[in-house]
C-alpha cells in the first residue's frame, strides 16, 4: 500500500549533525535503504521536515521505515495512505455514492 510518510525533525540532534557533517550522509543512508518512490525535504511548521512516498507491503514494515528516523534524528513520524489517480479510479466511487447516498 502506498503511504505518505511525514517527518519532522527537532532542532537537536539535527543541528549537531549538520555541524559535524553527519546529517546528509545519514539521511542518504536511510533513503538508500528505504528506496522511496519519491522524497522531498523542506520546512514544516517552522521546523525541518520531509515527505516520503513508500510502498508499505505489511504493517510489519512500519518499524523498518520509522526506526532509523527515530533513532538517528529523534524525528516525529506520521503514516498516511495515499493514492494515485488510478487507485482512486479503482475505488468505485459511483457505487459507493449510490449505496450511501
Amino acid at each position: 500500500m502506498r503511504m505518505m510518510v511525514t517527518l519532522q525533525f527537532p532542532l537537536e540532534p539535527f543541528n549537531t549533525m549538520v555541524r559535524n557533517g553527519s546529517a546528509g550522509p545519514t539521511m542518504m543512508r536511510i533513503i538508500d535503504d528505504l528506496k522511496p518512490e519519491a522524497s522531498y525535504f523542506g520546512e514544516q511548521d517552522g521546523r525541518r521536515g520531509g515527505w516520503l512516498v513508500i510502498d508499505v507491503k505489511s504493517p510489519s514494515d512500519v518499524p523498518r521505515i520509522a526506526e532509523p528516523w527515530f533513532l538517528k534524528f529523534d524525528a516525529e513520524i506520521n503514516f498516511r495512505v495515499c493514492m494515485v489517480p488510478q487507485d482512486l479510479g479503482a475505488a468505485n466511487l459511483d457505487a459507493l455514492g449510490k449505496k450511501w447516498a
